[in-house]
């Protein structure tokens, strides 16, 4: 198997955001940064975006919807109990419909983001660099079939100069 990833190790945070810059001033196109913590503004640099939080606001909505039909149809439709004179459609749905349309967005969210991110009991995971889940930081350069010697070496010496306390090939089939 020909390696297929490029990958720079780094000790610090604020050393791998300044390589990424610079990467990205070389026009070298990153593939995937690794971290054992979440560092602000890592998704800007990459160009990423989400829409995690739209499925989650619509499964808010879906949820609140829900909760007030099953309530009405409950306690109006279904089993009107009337007593003292009260309405039967009542304030004191609200505080069953904010719960559960909490809950019920939670809940969806932490579903769709484990089965988008392919995550599930028993998985047998391979990272590229195994040390990223405990105190180093990667960048991940994939290397394309056109790539040449000259540019490999290129980009290997960027990471070097940016900080790079180790320049590596991957055999690692990095599939984000």
């Amino acid at each position: 198997m020909s390696n297929t990833n490029i990958i720079g190790i780094y000790e610090d945070e604020t050393i791998l955001l300044d390589a990424m810059d610079e990467l990205q001033k070389n026009d070298v196109k990153i593939k995937d940064v690794f971290s054992p913590i979440p560092i602000h503004g890592v998704f800007e640099k990459l160009g990423i975006t989400t829409r995690l939080p739209l499925a989650t606001f619509i499964y808010g909505v879906v949820g609140t919807i829900s909760v007030f039909a099953f309530l009405y149809w409950t306690s109006v439709v279904s089993y009107p109990l009337k007593f003292g004179g009260k309405p039967l459609n009542t304030l004191s749905f609200i505080i069953i419909m904010f719960v559960l349309t909490i809950f019920v967005g939670t809940l969806f969210t932490f579903l769709t983001y484990f089965i988008r991110e392919k995550m599930y009991p028993g998985k047998e995971v391979e990272l590229p660099v195994p040390t990223t889940t405990h105190d180093q930081f990667a960048i991940l350069i994939e290397k394309t079939p056109g790539m040449k010697d000259a540019e490999v070496k290129k980009i290997q010496d960027l990471l070097t100069k940016t900080g790079a306390i180790e320049v590596k090939d991957s055999d690692v089939e990095y599939d984000n």
